[in-house]
């Protein structure tokens, strides 16, 4: 997405604070829709600042009938909020997000990711982080 207002903003009267402002909210938006949750685990993305590495650990889940993420060795719902009480399976780092996309979907065999919406939310979450880690700012996952 290119950064700049385009010439229709400019015309519409969209200064680039407004055109923010609107993404954002659509972003939020977007964020609160339903998404099956991948049979093939899960990352939790973190930022490591004394290497500057963009940093991805997988861990598997199982998924039960009503939908939910489970730990695949006690078949306990995972928690949605706070640390990851199980193990992780693998920990991916890049200097980029490119780097990172392509360490875990074409070098590691087989590929992590189930699904392909899994797959374009950990791109997008990839390039979040490394525009976070560029400018100083804090990181959460979406």
């Amino acid at each position: 997405m290119n950064s700049s207002v385009s010439q229709e903003d400019l015309a519409a009267g969209q200064l680039p604070q407004d055109l923010a402002k609107r993404l954002r909210t659509l972003d939020d938006k977007l964020s609160k829709r339903f998404i099956e949750l991948d049979p093939d685990g899960y990352f939790l993305i973190y930022l490591d600042r004394p290497t500057q590495l963009i940093c991805a650990k997988h861990f598997a889940n199982i998924i039960d009938d009503k939908g939910l993420a489970c730990d695949p060795e006690t078949g306990k719902p995972l928690p949605t909020k706070g640390e990851a009480q199980h193990s992780h399976t693998a920990v991916y780092t890049g200097r980029t997000a490119k780097e990172l996309c392509i360490k875990i979907f074409e070098e590691t065999q087989p590929c992590p990711i189930g699904y392909l919406d899994h797959a374009a939310y950990l791109g997008r979450e990839f390039l979040r982080a490394e525009i976070a880690l560029i400018n100083g700012e804090e990181y959460v996952q979406d």
